[in-house]
């Protein structure tokens, strides 16, 4: 199993949510956040003062797939959050040993995974 983040504009959420519920990714984990990069930020004017913003909002998507599904999660988050413009964000990739649903005690790529899309948000 693998852990998928990825750092993407808040507006593109919904997309890779449904990208990834279209693949059979069960569950994910996302959050807010700032950061930078290549964006650099913006400089705006704050009571005459010149302010620069370099830490913008960006949106983290967590989720855990099997091992053969991990090229297919990773297209469909960098296909869904693509804008093609400077911000669009990061895709990493990180191993995992074990996942356990703690409701059931059950252990495996099954607790990663569910058989027909869910239709997150919708």
């Amino acid at each position: 199993m693998l852990k998928i983040e990825a750092i993407i504009r808040p507006d593109r959420l919904q997309d890779v949510q449904d990208a990834l519920d279209a693949l059979g990714v069960s569950g994910l984990t996302v959050s807010d956040v700032v950061g930078c990069g290549r964006q650099k930020g913006y400089t705006e004017q704050y009571r005459g003062a010149r302010a620069n913003i370099s830490l913008l909002p960006k949106i983290k998507v967590e989720s855990v797939v099997p091992a053969g599904l991990l090229e297919s999660a990773v297209e469909a988050n960098v296909d869904a959050a693509r804008t093609g413009e400077i911000g669009d964000g990061r895709v990493f990739v990180y191993p995992v040993e074990q996942a356990i649903r703690i409701r059931t005690g059950e252990r495996g790529e099954e607790t990663v995974v569910h058989a027909e899309a869910e239709g997150w948000g919708h």
